[in-house]
């Protein structure tokens, strides 16, 4: 793309952000032999992006406002460090006009568009009028400053229902309001224009015609400071959870060659619109019903986060390209020399639980395996002993795959995700896996709610048998060394006179619980798995389900051989809690002596609540000692702008054991609450 044999005149370049974003970025000024400055909050003092760099400089505290957003200090540490140039990344200050503004006065290389490209592609309303002046289609609709609600009641019965009302400012589907009958816009008006304002200081409102079945297309563009302007493809990025995207991909399967050309000359003269140098995407929403129609949304004036796609079907580095073209060369190849090759998708790994509503989680990283391979690539942040908490957005890493058509890329992306390996906290893995499957995804009909319609589907697996008894060996083997001593009484093989006694684990795991019994030794033992009800004293064996097992732990890689088969595991333990890996699938198990819920499950009888995710307690509205109802409010968790009321289980006394202001980590016992005398009656009754 540019001729990579001509010198740079940067030395050192600051890459102003953090986690998997900032690790490519040095990955590349490594390959370039530019020295890389990595910028850190305290939060991310050990974290790998940190390691990685050259030279590391200190923000500040970990709220991005007194750290990777605050202006000052990422300048100061640029001029400090002896940067000539500055990477933003994306998020944070990448597409902030007055970012480039600060360091074009320091004299200071911003990696990116001049500022005044920012400023018009910013402002949706003000980017529309650029881009029709240039043929740019773009959806019908109204688009003027200061609308009131009045103008736009009457604009929309002229563009026609549904309608799509949008903020000027602003992004990530914050205000957007659809609308299908007149007699609902007013109070949509309201809400949106609420909304608008809370998020981004600006309620400006205009209205666009709802596409049906919408499917959300970008075109990546690439122009030098000589005025030419490339296009580098397509991604298609529909499957999006609440308009945040989930899974990318390019080429689109959506597009014939035709469109594709159409589209991206659309999406370079929007570049040249705003005279535009650097990377940038183009963002265009395009009717499922209509493959030919496409209609321009907006301009992203930085890198995306699906950037990999792209580099992996033209073989084009982008931040490569960003480093070059800002540093004043030209464009070695031309619009013709172009080609796409092949099929790549990319899955972003999040710290959410899909089970609880895409809460988002945290913790420690035990363990980590990332996959690799032929036309596998993953851009990742984490690191063992890598500390996920809430102060910063919840994408953790990206696996790519490409291949030569779409379904070998889809079917390596699953292998991929299947072979991820993360133990410390929960994301969504599983859930990515099980939106690959789905028939629609696999023939390419996609539209921009296909992943919202099926989140209802989507289940948890539950916890295996085999998982169960991976969890009890382990915890078995835990205790052999540390009893044993060579003191054969100390043993815990379950030897005595006449039958062995077994040695007895209760686990839970899910909303399972089961009684693992091991007699023996851990290169000959006997298992047997049980429920609550079959392993009560004196409750009848049935010893067909008996399974021989061998056992061994080294180095956290925990060896089966159960009933003949023989399998390895992945475990790590923290907090009480065992991560068990193994075939693909992920279980979190404790070992429990007596029954406890968590926020969201209740049972007769004391009930602990456990937070459903990593925060910090912003309320309690009941104080130690009162007594509630069941379905009462009783502790508020916040955790990246989401709060959580946890309700009372039972009805009983409150045992607060968290106070406001205190951080928590998932499934920490926030409160208890002791049962009434007459709910714990009812419940030995019920059991007897």
């Amino acid at each position: 793309m540019l001729n990579k044999s001509l010198p740079v005149e940067f030395d050192t370049v600051l890459v102003a952000n953090r986690g998997e974003i900032a690790v490519r970025v040095i990955k590349t000024l490594r390959a370039m032999g530019i020295r890389s400055v990595a910028v850190y909050s305290d939060a991310d003092a050990d974290a790998r992006h940190v390691r990685e760099a050259d030279v590391a400089v200190r923000l500040g505290p970990a709220p991005a406002r007194e750290s990777y957003l605050s202006i000052e200090k990422v300048v100061d540490a640029a001029l400090r460090s002896g940067a000539q140039a500055v990477h933003p990344g994306y998020g944070f200050l990448s597409e902030n006009s007055a970012f480039a503004a600060a360091l074009a006065d320091a004299d200071i290389v911003f990696l990116g568009p001049p500022a005044k490209a920012i400023e018009v592609m910013g402002d949706k309303i003000t980017a529309k009028k650029t881009v029709t002046a240039f043929g740019v289609p773009v959806v019908p609709g109204i688009a003027e400053p200061g609308l009131t609600d009045e103008q736009l009641i009457i604009a929309a019965a002229e563009v026609g229902y549904p309608v799509l009302v949008k903020p000027s400012a602003g992004g990530g589907g914050k205000g957007m309001r659809r609308v299908d009958r007149a007699e609902d816009l007013p109070a949509a008006l309201v809400s949106a224009r609420r909304e608008a304002g809370a998020s981004f200081g600006d309620d400006t409102l205009f209205l666009e015609r709802f596409v049906t079945r919408p499917r959300h297309i970008e075109v990546q563009v690439l122009a030098d400071k000589f005025g030419n302007v490339v296009h580098l493809g397509e991604r298609e990025c529909s499957l999006q959870r609440r308009h945040q995207k989930v899974i990318e991909e390019a080429p689109s399967p959506l597009l014939d060659a035709a469109t594709r050309a159409r589209i991206g000359t659309a999406a370079c003269n929007t570049a040249r619109s705003v005279d535009y140098v650097g990377a940038g995407t183009v963002e265009f929403i395009v009717s499922a019903d209509r493959p030919d129609e496409f209609f321009f949304m907006e301009m992203n004036t930085r890198l995306q986060v699906e950037h990999p796609v792209t580099e992996m079907v033209t073989g084009v580095d982008l931040v490569e390209c960003q480093v070059r073209v800002a540093a004043g060369q030209k464009l070695a190849r031309t619009q013709e020399d172009n080609h796409l090759v092949g099929h790549a998708i990319e899955a972003r790994v999040y710290a959410e639980d899909p089970g609880r509503g895409f809460l988002p989680t945290g913790g420690t990283v035990l363990a980590l395996a990332e996959p690799n391979g032929p036309g596998v690539r993953v851009d990742s942040g984490l690191s063992e002993g890598t500390v996920v908490g809430s102060d910063y957005d919840p994408m953790l890493s990206k696996v790519i795959a490409h291949g030569t058509t779409r379904a070998d890329a889809l079917a390596a992306l699953d292998r991929a995700l299947e072979q991820t390996v993360l133990l410390g906290l929960t994301s969504n893995v599983e859930f990515l896996r099980f939106l690959l499957a789905d028939d629609d995804v696999q023939a390419g009909r996609l539209d921009t709610a296909l992943l919202d319609r099926r989140v209802s589907d989507f289940r948890p697996a539950a916890v295996t048998d085999d998982e169960f008894i991976a969890a009890a060996a382990y915890h078995w083997l835990r205790r052999w060394p540390s009893t044993g001593g060579g003191d054969p009484w100390s043993v815990p093989s379950g030897w005595r006179l006449g039958t062995p006694a077994p040695t007895a684990i209760r686990l839970a795991g899910g909303d399972q619980v089961r009684h693992v019994f091991i007699t023996g030794t851990p290169e000959s033992a006997n298992v047997r798995l049980e429920t609550d009800d079959t392993a009560r004293p004196g409750a009848h064996t049935d010893e067909s389900d008996t399974r021989s097992l061998a056992a061994a732990l080294l180095d956290g890689r925990l060896t089966l051989t159960v009933g003949g088969l023989r399998r390895v595991h992945r475990v790590a333990e923290a907090d009480g809690q065992l991560w068990v890996s193994g075939d693909g699938s992920i279980a979190v198990l404790r070992e429990v002596a007596e029954k406890s819920v968590r926020g969201d499950a209740a049972h007769i009888g004391d009930a602990e609540i456990r937070s459903p995710m990593p925060g910090s307690v912003i309320a309690a509205p009941v104080a130690d000692g009162a007594t509630v109802e069941v379905g009462d409010p009783v502790i508020v968790i916040e955790a990246m702008k989401m709060e959580h009321a946890l309700t009372a289980p039972v009805a009983g006394t409150v045992e607060l054991l968290a106070q406001p202001g205190t951080q928590v980590k998932l499934d920490q016992v926030l409160v208890r609450v002791i049962a009434h005398p007459t709910e714990t009656a009812v419940a030995e009754g019920t059991n007897a």
